[in-house]
Parts: C-alpha cells; structure tokens; sequence
C-alpha cells in the first residue's frame, strides 16, 4: 500500500466572498454595530477547508494588505475582529502598547464572568509586570534544565507501554501525554485527576461550542481553588504550585487567590497544549517528507533545526489571544479605530513570503529567525525553553526507539477553532 503524504498546499488563491453587513448581534469579541463601516470577510464561508489549510486565504487576504475586519467561524458566527496577516505587521502589533491584553478597552461589552480571572494573557503594565515577577524566578533556566532527566524518563515510560511492535494514534499515546505528565508533575496535579483535565482543557482550547467551552472553563476553575486550598492546608510540597502560594517580591507582593486560580490555569493550559502540538506537528512533518526524515536520522543534531522550522512552518498556536485598540490604530493602509479587537496571526506571519521566501516548503536548513510562534515583546512565552526540552527529548527518543516508524493512515482531523493548530489523530505504525 502506497504511504499517504501530506497533502501539498494549494498555490491557487482563495476567491474572497463579497463584502457583506453583519446582521446578527456579536459576541464579546466586537459589537456589531462597529461591524457596519467594514468590509467584511466571512471566514465561515470557507468552511473545513480553512480549518484544515488556511495559508492560501492568509496568503490572499495578505496580497490585499495586511488587515482584514473579518466574521469568525462557528461557533463564533456572531464574533467580528481585525485579523493581522503580515509579518512585520504582525511582530510590530505583539509590542505595541496601544494594542492592550485586558478587554476592558474593548468598545462595548467586555469578557464579562469570566470564572478564571486575569492571568497574563489577560494583563497590562503595571499590573502584568508585576505578576510576571512572581513567576518568572520559577522559570528559570536551571529549573527547566533540571527537568530533563524526568522527561526522558517519562518519554521512555511512553514508548515502553507503545511496545517494539504495533499501530496507534501517537497524539494520545505519546504526544499528548508527555507534556501533560510534565505540566501536571511540575504543578502538583494530582495523578488521577489528570484524564478529567485533559478532557476540560481540550474544549477550552479547541471548543465544540460556546457553551461546552464555558462550561468547561467554570468546572476546571472549581477544580483549580479545591487544588489551591487543598496545597494551602497541606504541608508544604516541592511543586511549581505550592511554591507560587507561597512566594513573596521583595516588598511583601504576594498572589492573590483570584491570581493563583488564574496562573494556575494558564500555566496547566499554555504548559502543555502547545507542546503536545509542536511535537505532533513535528513529527507529522517528517512522516510526510521521507528525504526529510533520513537527514534527521542520520544526524540527531538536526532534531533542533526541525523544532524551530515546524515552529515557524506549522506552529500550535495559530493566532495569538485577543488584543484591543485603546486609541486608533494604523496597520497598513487601514486604521483600526479605537475599542476593537485584534488577532494577531502568527501562522500567516511565518508563511509571509517577503520575511520567508517560499513560505509553504519545510526546510529545516532555512535560517527561522525571528519567528514569532511563541510571541513576541512582553508578552513572550515564559514556556519556550521548557516546550524546545520536552520536543528535542519528545523526537529524538521517538525516532531512536521506532526506527522504521511511518504514517499508518491520513492525519486528521484538524483541531477547530483558531487558537491551536494541529491534528486530533496521527495514525502510526512501527
């Protein structure tokens, strides 16, 4: 039986809907009646084809200039946003201050009851740097580095229940569990919880719905305040949560509970869903590319350059979380008035063919820097050293124990929404 490949992207450029008014009332994402003066491109025209390959749209919206008014997709029909397509465009508007995290700015209604709380996503100077001190001396790069052995421990414990011999679905045999083991142990998650939270954080990164997301968003910040306050009356434990709890700044500064539920939230979310991505991706990457495959093979020190290519070519995050006008914004041509949300696309600003020639073609030997997968300013991920460990051990002792591992089928299908970017399956055999 021939091997499937991935499917080569298509060059031809997508043929836009016509501009339309929004009719229906939106969501928290824009008010419809700021919608009005806009063109509007209707990514929900596109259907699963955008989901499954979104390059060619971003490649033609990016022709037309590098801001777009756009309708989300379902479930998010009702949701209206500036979308960023260009690179440099895209890598001025990560540090721009006028462009603010928190949705107060927001013209309108804002992200009203949110159970979770303001985390650092969600936050501005002061107030964002504050929180990221007291958290960043839990990052460093000795602790991160300190946590090697136990991720090749973890990853051999993987590849041994896979066995020498057999077919699976490598996401949830060895992808997702991986980083989730090492998120969970690092924050003090208790083992046997683990298979509920992955269910919880799967619909708060990829929701089925709006409703199924914000169901799963208040049970997982129940579960986060009976995880703090059962840390607060224990004795004191050697996890990144219990050290949260009780760091103190210098002045006195500690978390509050609000922060703690928050933090906590992100770090189990950003922790791991992004890293079970890079590595499926990666991995799906040189499954498809056979010539690819044999050079890593060959030579383990290409494992790195493989990283940051699949960052660039195929990141997980596909656009980075909302930002907000506080004043008017000018992005190209277009001015984008004050009290709008804006997504920033990282997946459009690494296939920008003026930053990237060639965009659509993985190749590890092309120079990726400046990408922008993990952000890009303040706002840069924390997390990039500890997901760059988990992926180079997650690969490597991948290849080494499965030496003749291949595509037992066709990858899919492709998570929902427009936060992640990856497959729910990668069917393999060895």
């Amino acid at each position: 039986m021939t091997e499937p490949t991935e499917p080569t992207p298509s060059t031809e450029p997508a043929e836009l809907p016509q501009p339309t008014d929004p009719t229906q009332p939106a969501g928290a994402a824009q008010p419809a009646e700021a919608a009005a003066p806009f063109g509007v491109v209707d990514l929900g025209a596109y259907g699963e084809q955008f989901t499954r390959d979104p390059y060619p749209l971003y490649a033609e919206l990016r022709s037309r200039g590098p801001a777009h008014f756009v309708r989300l997709a379902p479930p998010y029909q009702e949701m209206y946003t500036w979308l960023i397509v260009g690179y440099e465009e895209a890598r001025a508007a990560l540090t721009d201050p006028r462009l603010v995290k928190h949705p107060s700015a927001l013209d309108g209604s804002g992200f009203e009851g949110d159970p979770i709380g303001t985390h650092l996503l969600l936050a501005d100077p002061p107030q964002h740097t504050r929180l990221r001190k007291l958290v960043a001396r839990e990052f460093t790069a000795r602790r991160v580095q300190a946590l090697a052995p136990r991720v090749q421990e973890i990853a051999e414990e993987l590849l041994d229940a896979m066995g020498e011999r057999g077919r699976t679905n490598l996401i949830d045999a060895y992808a997702f569990p991986l980083p989730l083991t090492v998120i969970c142990e690092l924050l003090g998650v208790p083992a046997m919880d683990r298979e509920a939270f992955r269910a919880m954080s799967n619909e708060v990164v990829a929701p089925t719905g709006v409703e199924e997301e914000m169901a799963a968003v208040t049970r997982l910040a129940a579960y986060l305040d009976e995880l703090i306050e059962d840390k607060r009356c224990t004795a004191p434990a050697d996890d990144l949560l219990s050290a949260l709890i009780r760091t103190t700044a210098e002045d006195g500064d500690q978390l509050s509970a609000d922060e703690l539920r928050a933090m906590a939230f992100l770090l189990l979310i950003a922790g791991h869903e992004t890293t079970v991505n890079l590595i499926g991706n990666a991995v799906h990457a040189l499954l498809a590319r056979p010539g690819e495959l044999a050079a890593v093979r060959a030579d383990f020190g290409r494992i790195d350059a493989v990283i940051e290519e699949t960052l660039r070519h195929e990141g997980p995050v596909e656009n980075a979380t909302y930002r907000f006008t506080a004043e008017p914004v000018t992005v190209g041509e277009v001015t984008i008035p004050a009290g709008h949300a804006v997504l920033v696309s990282l997946a459009a600003a690494g296939h920008d063919p003026a930053r990237y020639p060639d965009p659509g073609r993985f190749d590890p030997d092309r120079s990726t820097q400046g990408h922008l997968a993990f952000g890009h300013g303040i706002h840069f991920c924390m997390g990039a050293p500890l997901a760059r460990l988990e992926a180079r051990i997650a690969l490597r002792s991948l290849l080494e124990r499965c030496p003749d591992l291949a595509l037992d089928g066709v990858p899919g299908p492709w998570l929902p929404g427009m936060l992640v970017r990856g497959v729910r399956n990668l069917p393999v055999k060895w």
